[in-house]
């Protein structure tokens, strides 16, 4: 073996377990028991948590780390669309690269091992995002995987040469394409035209979709009708959701069982859609955040996910995804601990079955994608937000946060 490590409190199994040892050889898992023995380094988890590596199932890296750019705009007007699109002519690939690295890093350092970014394409900014993030995940593998989902911010049908720009990532081997049809002249067109392609180029769906401050006119009624027509079922995802926030919750379950029946992931992104609610109200302002584990319960896979970083759209964030679960929860108010649990599994398991990984978790056989959490419970860590302190890719650590120690008199 290359590497054990010691006293590990393994976030799947039930919380009364005692701490396992972990083997390592090659990049994989080769041995889980109460005491390994062998000959190979030690990282003594001290009876920490142990879980397989976070996942950052949506964030947009390509746009982080603008918002000192971006124009001031009024509160009822605001649109984060609006406040990024005149920087898109002087985003160059090195300084997209260099924002994305930072962003890239907070997430790592956060104990994020897998990751899928969102990457625009359109003609204000051409293909030097996608280029940018396309060599960053190359330059980082040795410590994350990064899947990239190309999508058309501004519109397809209303903004000429942005199909082709698609079809183009797409022909240079992105993974996934997105869409955003609350910004498209013609929303249902593009809908169509994003599962056209990706049934052409054999890609997941990744797309934004429903937001507003009313329940009307919900766009994911013809999301599930194409994947049940094009059998993308397990393929494809919708992100945000906030209208489900303003939907009593039986009708959310109802539409939760359709989803789940045709194969519809959810995820949810609390930072952004809490900050941008309700801007046309100047009191009792709506939370706009979907009950992602109302949806759990009726069988949708979901995950909670960060979204964006220091720009309009959330001008705030350090790329904990343990602190994006813990807001979630404070905010449709659970309390109980197994829907506190489910908050953590929003950020692996769940995150892993949307992402439809095969090899993920802390199993013999297993890429050894480890993360050391300072808690003894998946529970307390999303209570009390616990630092992740360390993280090991294909079993090289590539990650060390020190825990801060009372200096006592």
């Amino acid at each position: 073996m290359d590497l054990i490590i010691r006293n590990a409190r393994l976030s799947d199994r039930p919380n009364d377990t005692p701490p396992h040892d972990i083997g390592i050889e090659n990049g994989r898992i080769v041995a889980i028991a109460p005491a390994i023995t062998a000959d190979a380094d030690v990282y003594d988890a001290r009876g920490r948590l142990v879980c397989p590596g976070l996942i950052e199932t949506h964030i947009h890296l390509d746009k982080s780390r603008v918002i000192d750019r971006c124009a001031h705009q009024p509160r009822a007007t605001y649109s984060p669309v609006k406040g990024v699109t005149p920087l898109k002519p002087s985003m160059t690939v090195e300084d997209n690269y260099a924002r994305a690295a930072a962003t890239l890093e907070a997430c790592i350092r956060h104990g994020a091992t897998r990751m899928r970014t969102q990457v625009e394409v359109d003609p204000g900014i051409g293909m030097r995002g996608y280029e940018a993030i396309e060599q960053l995940a190359a330059d980082y593998a040795w410590a994350i995987d990064v899947e990239l989902c190309v999508f058309a911010q501004e519109g397809i049908t209303n903004f000429p040469g942005t199909d082709e720009l698609l079809v183009e990532s797409l022909k240079r081997g992105a993974h996934l394409i997105g869409g955003a049809p609350r910004y498209d002249s013609d929303p249902m067109a593009q809908i169509d035209r994003v599962f056209e392609l990706a049934r052409e180029y054999d890609v997941d769906i990744d797309m934004h979709l429903d937001v507003g401050t009313t329940p009307d006119g919900l766009l994911v009624h013809r999301v599930r009708e194409l994947t049940d027509a094009f059998k993308r079922g397990g393929r494809v995802t919708v992100g945000h959701m906030a209208k489900l926030s303003l939907m009593p919750p039986a009708d959310v379950a109802l539409l939760a069982r359709q989803l789940a029946d045709s194969g519809v992931a959810v995820t949810v992104l609390p930072a952004t859609d809490l900050f941008l609610m309700g801007r046309d109200r100047d009191h009792a302002v709506p939370r706009g955040v979907a009950d992602a584990n109302l949806l759990m319960d009726n069988g949708v896979t979901c995950s909670l996910s960060t979204n964006n970083v220091l720009n309009p759209a959330t001008p705030f964030g350090d790329c904990s995804l343990i602190r994006i679960a813990n807001m979630y929860a404070n905010l449709v108010q659970l309390d109980r601990p197994h829907q506190i649990e489910a908050c953590f599994d929003m950020l692996t398991t769940q995150s892993a079955r949307l992402l439809g990984l095969k090899d993920y978790g802390l199993a013999v056989g297993h890429p050894a994608d480890v993360v050391i959490v300072d808690a003894t419970s998946r529970k307390q860590a999303i209570a009390e937000i616990a630092q992740p302190v360390a993280a090991f890719k294909r079993g090289r650590q590539t990650m060390v946060w020190e825990p801060s120690k009372l200096l006592r008199p």
